[in-house]
């Protein structure tokens, strides 16, 4: 029987809870927004506070009778042509963790593609799992990675042939994808589960002028955040299930194993509106969004020093297999500055976030929810920063590794290393030592620094000069870099 996408159970639930004035002696404290701070009230809106309510013993009753967030997700699954799907309201970080202890466990092998997410490393960490580092395809003149390819995962599994599945990342927040069918073809051939940590791809099943999607390319587990390419609110993700290769009843119990006891109701609620906005309109407001960006990109390449990278840049043999046109990347290397300075001055001087900075790009997102008054005023902003260009152009420089370079040895387990007794040390005396933390340039969030890898000086040179440009590592002990957080005796 067809399922009625008009129906949105959660937000149909809340507002019944509404109607029949419903009165809770339960959690959140706040009452219905009747105890919340006036001045917070006045930010936020009593909206925020409304929604705000219980999933069991408020949204539905305290046995889910009625099913709410049950048939919300089998809505979800039946839109994006899965058999199963599970809601998450503590982000994409927790799902691609969920699917990775349900594939493997603890003292087994999983092939990771490298440019995966520090997520997928702190999954690693948690469970103990061997990872089987897959190469990604690297540009090496424009000091980028795409993602890995099925020859490469072939290689892994040819070496590694009792490793317990795959996982890969596409599409890469810079929009280059790989070759999905292929890489569950290698997977499928020898019985293992396909893994896609496809975060920004939510908008991807609704529209064929975009890259593959996961489940239509034939992934066994797809994890996805419908807060970055889709309109629902930040930690709202979905991870969806097909085949038999993975029990969707382990899957469920990993998820509620690491997920939270009280998911925030309005999560729910924006991934379900989402859903039944994409059945509906989706077509017509991607393809509005698409035709906007390739304008926009169009506009973009007309100012001086300024390179809109596309799929002539991204794909082809040793490059990525596909490309999603949304992600803007601009390449600015000839304006003579980095992304962290440009990045910093754009929101200083026009309150303009950029999705993406690092040492020679930036990138704008776009999705459905922009518009022609957007679109002008990026293209505003982006012609006065290359008329101010000269007043950047004395931007610290990044020593950037070759990709060889880039990579160092992974000489423990990244739990081993992770949990081991700890030293700082000067950074000077860091180098042959291993580390002990992650270390992750954010954005985009992808480790330059795993935890058991034994530390070298182009690694060590690429950092530090990058923390002297303007370089965000939220996750070093050490942020400036003075020190490293190496294991004691090694």
């Amino acid at each position: 029987m067809a399922l009625n996408h008009d129906e949105v159970p959660v937000l149909d639930a809340l507002a019944r809870y509404r109607e029949a004035g419903e009165l809770g002696f339960t959690p959140p404290g706040h009452k219905q927004a009747r105890g919340a701070d006036p001045r917070a009230r006045a930010v936020l809106g009593d909206a925020v506070f409304l929604g705000d309510v219980l999933a069991n013993g408020g949204l539905d009753d305290r046995l889910s009778r009625g099913r709410v967030l049950e048939r919300a997700e089998e809505l979800m699954a039946d839109a994006v042509h899965a058999e199963h799907t599970f809601f998450s309201t503590c982000g994409s970080s927790l799902s691609v963790k969920a699917a990775m202890l349900t594939v493997t466990r603890p003292g087994h092998r999983l092939l990771v593609g490298r440019d995966a997410h520090k997520s997928v490393v702190a999954g690693l960490i948690l469970s103990g799992v061997e990872p089987v580092w897959v190469e990604p395809e690297w540009d090496a003149g424009r000091h980028l990675a795409h993602p890995p390819s099925a020859a490469a995962y072939e290689k892994a599994f040819g070496e590694h042939p009792e490793a317990d599945g795959a996982l890969v990342t596409s599409p890469t927040p810079y929009g280059s994808a790989a070759d999905l069918g292929g890489i569950a073809e290698v997977c499928h051939r020898r019985g293992r589960p396909l893994i896609v940590d496809e975060a920004w791809g939510a908008h991807l099943p609704f529209h064929d002028g975009l890259p593959s999607w996961a489940m239509d390319a034939g992934a066994d587990v797809c994890v996805t955040s419908i807060h970055k390419m889709g309109s629902g609110l930040e930690q709202g993700s979905v991870f969806h299930l097909q085949g038999d290769l993975v029990d969707p009843a382990e899957l469920s119990s990993r998820a509620d194993l690491l997920g939270t006891t009280s998911p925030n109701v309005l999560l729910y609620a924006g991934i379900d509106a989402w859903r039944r906005q994409m059945v509906q309109h989706g077509r017509e407001l991607i393809d509005h969004a698409l035709q906007l960006a390739y304008r926009v990109r169009a506009g973009i390449e007309e100012i001086d020093g300024f390179h809109v990278n596309d799929a002539d840049d991204f794909c082809g043999p040793g490059l990525a297999a596909e490309f999603d046109p949304l992600p803007v990347v601009m390449d600015i290397g000839d304006l003579g500055t980095t992304g962290y300075a440009a990045a910093d001055w754009l929101r200083e001087r026009h309150h303009l976030d950029m999705h993406l900075f690092d040492h020679r790009r930036i990138s704008a997102q776009f999705t459905h929810g922009d518009d022609e008054d957007t679109a002008a005023r990026l293209l505003s902003a982006l012609r006065d920063l290359a008329g101010h260009a000269d007043e950047l152009r004395d931007a610290p420089r990044v020593d950037v590794p070759s990709p060889a370079e880039l990579r160092m040895a992974q000489v423990t387990l990244p739990r081993d290393a992770y949990f081991a007794d700890h030293a700082d040390v000067p950074v000077k005396e860091a180098e042959g030592r291993i580390a002990g933390e992650m270390i992750t340039p954010y954005p985009p969030g992808i480790p330059a620094v795993l935890p058991g890898e034994r530390l070298t000086a182009p690694v060590l040179r690429y950092l530090t000069s990058g923390v002297r440009a303007g370089m965000n590592l939220p996750d070093a002990a050490d942020s400036g870099l003075d020190t490293f957080r190496v294991v004691a005796k090694d």
